[in-house]
């Protein structure tokens, strides 16, 4: 996709989830109330399925444009399960199967699926083949740290299933989801660092701003670096899946998604320290995004399970190559 394209696409993204989600959405999601109407707005600007070819009914957004939406979603915490949605209709696409209209659920393994409850079909990935199971995932439950609906699908018979190319590998669904993850922390880490800026220097101490001190200069300046660092992190996981594939681009997500979820842990801690109690009130958003950051973190796998892949993939080629396939990426 073109910037200009792009940039259009963003401003779309961003409109539509700073005019209709926000605090008062997220703690409803929290009680299990479905946002109906900003779902129905994301599906008639074509975004569910923006990863599909136009030939499938997408946009044909590649990887790293989805990165871009992903952080989006990630600076408003979204209240809508989109990101897996879109996951969920580029596999479909992916298989030769035009994604199906509503939220499509994407199983990951056994790990719960987001607003599952609400799915008109679960997507999942096994040994290479996309399958589609009809209906709502029905075994109801929340994700620990968001508290945000999170339920299992029950087994069933596939409706329809699809060979997915060889460049997705058998792992695509775990790939994409650890590529969606890290982007929305990326953009979350964002906003806790402008939420946070915005505070210090407003809130103050001994006659002057908080901001002013050196020791809390010396928190958000760190702050700052692991948001550079996790936001160049997934920009380059984007842009290698879109050279290499999903399956080819398992370095850099797996790098993706450590470097996300170590800054996600530093960053938290630091935004938290610097509002102090007030961050954890049920009034005050910061949060909003802090749990489900948390979420994400643990989400298609952890910094130590992807840490252990990419040590794996390296010992299996050898200490000669090693060198030599860093500088090569």
């Amino acid at each position: 996709m073109s910037d200009d394209l792009r940039s259009i696409l963003l401003e779309q993204v961003e409109r539509l989830l700073a005019d209709r989600a926000g605090p008062d959405l997220l703690r409803a999601n929290e009680r299990g109330v479905w946002p109906g109407a900003l779902w129905a707005e994301a599906e008639a600007l074509g975004l569910p399925t923006a990863l599909a070819p136009e030939a499938l009914g997408g946009a044909g957004l590649g990887w790293g444009d989805a990165v871009a939406v992903w952080q989006a979603l990630g600076r408003h915490a979204s209240p809508i399960p989109l990101g897996e949605s879109m996951v969920a209709a580029a596999l479909l696409a992916a298989g030769g199967i035009a994604p199906r209209a509503g939220l499509l659920g994407l199983a990951v393994g056994n790990a719960p699926i987001a607003w599952g409850r609400q799915a008109a079909a679960v997507v999942m990935v096994s040994a290479g083949t996309v399958l589609l199971q009809p209906g709502p995932a029905t075994r109801q439950g929340k994700a620990p740290y968001s508290r945000e609906p999170a339920d299992l699908a029950a087994p069933g018979v596939p409706s329809e299933e699809g060979r997915l190319p060889d460049g997705f590998g058998p792992d695509a669904a775990l790939l994409a989801g650890a590529l969606l993850n890290a982007a929305r922390i990326a953009g979350a880490l964002e906003a806790v660092l402008d939420m946070t800026v915005e505070y210090a220097n407003t809130r103050k101490q001994f006659g002057r701003p908080i901001g002013g001190f050196q020791a809390v200069q010396q928190l958000l300046a760190r702050c700052a670096g692991e948001v550079a660092a996790a936001g160049v992190a997934v920009a380059n996981a984007g842009r290698a899946a879109d050279q290499h594939g999903l399956a080819g681009a398992e370095f850099e997500i797996g790098s993706a998604k450590v470097v996300a979820g170590e800054a996600a842990g530093t960053g938290a801690d630091i935004v938290h320290q610097v509002h102090a109690a007030i961050g954890f009130t049920d009034d005050h958003p910061l949060h909003l995004f802090t749990r489900r950051m948390w979420d994400w973190r643990d989400g298609c796998g952890a910094e130590r399970v992807w840490a252990a892949r990419i040590g794996k993939a390296a010992l299996a080629r050898g200490g000669a190559t090693l060198w030599a396939d860093l500088t090569a990426r």
